[in-house]
């Protein structure tokens, strides 16, 4: 599997703090050996990975490609963007 980054998530990625960045390249390399399948309620078209109590990665799979789209480091960030979707 492929991981591909949007613009968002590689800004918000290269925003981290030092400490968090081990924990999200730990959690993306899970993610490609076995790609956890939760998805997200209401409707909205990606899948969840919780990495820590409050940071999240937002994502999709379409076919062979991990689509990575926003790196959310606290639950209000992350809040925020799922609230747009109801």
């Amino acid at each position: 599997m492929e991981l591909v980054f949007s613009d968002s998530a590689r800004k918000e990625l290269a925003e981290l703090q030092q400490d968090m960045k081990p924990l999200f390249r730990m959690h993306l390399e899970k993610m490609l050996s076995r790609p956890p399948r939760k998805h997200m309620k209401h409707g909205i078209p990606c899948h969840v990975e919780n990495v820590t109590m409050q940071a999240r990665i937002i994502y999709e799979i379409h076919e062979d490609r991990m689509y990575i789209l926003h790196c959310f480091t606290s639950h209000k960030e992350y809040e925020h963007w799922y609230s747009s979707y109801k």
